[in-house]
């Protein structure tokens, strides 16, 4: 079962790290949260964005970039880039991995891109256009990172609400 660490440099729309509290709560992976945020923690958007999950998930804040690097830099560190010159898809990712995206307004710092070209990846898109959402790519990510395990640990089928799927009608 893959360990993963979603990682957000300073988010700014309480909306969206709520969105990615959502997909770590129902994947199991840990969220990182690195200040300043651009919101209060208690955001109304963001708890809506996040729904009756908070419980389920495994929160930790940092003050400032430094702070993060200090404590997890010495492990697999993935940084997700528009400005990368590999794909998401390009990489095996470890058992345990850190995915780090940046804020909204400017991504990642490039003196951390440039520090790490190996592990900088990109999702590709068209170009001339400046990202996707960042919950969006959070999800992205996370999928594949599961798919390359099989999705191990994960609920294997969906379940009916009205039916069995071994009924017919």
């Amino acid at each position: 079962m893959s360990l993963i660490h979603i990682v957000l440099f300073e988010p700014e729309i309480p909306q969206n790290t709520g969105n990615v509290a959502r997909t770590c709560a129902a994947t199991g992976a840990a969220l990182h949260l690195i200040r300043p945020l651009g919101f209060a923690i208690d955001d109304k958007k963001l708890k809506r964005a996040g729904l009756d999950y908070w419980d389920k998930l495994n929160i930790t804040y940092y003050d400032g970039l430094d702070d993060f690097l200090e404590k997890h830099g010495d492990r697999p560190i993935y940084f997700f880039s528009t400005k990368a010159r590999h794909t998401y898809a390009d990489v095996t990712y470890p058992e345990e991995v850190f995915l780090m995206f940046g804020k909204e307004s400017a991504g990642l710092p490039e003196e951390l891109l440039l520090a790490h070209p190996d592990t900088t990846v990109r999702i590709p898109m068209r170009d001339k256009l400046r990202s996707l959402n960042l919950s969006n790519s959070v999800a992205i990510a996370v999928y594949e990172v599961l798919r390359q395990s099989a999705f191990a640990g994960l609920q294997e089928t969906g379940n009916l609400t009205k039916y069995d799927w071994n009924e017919t009608l």
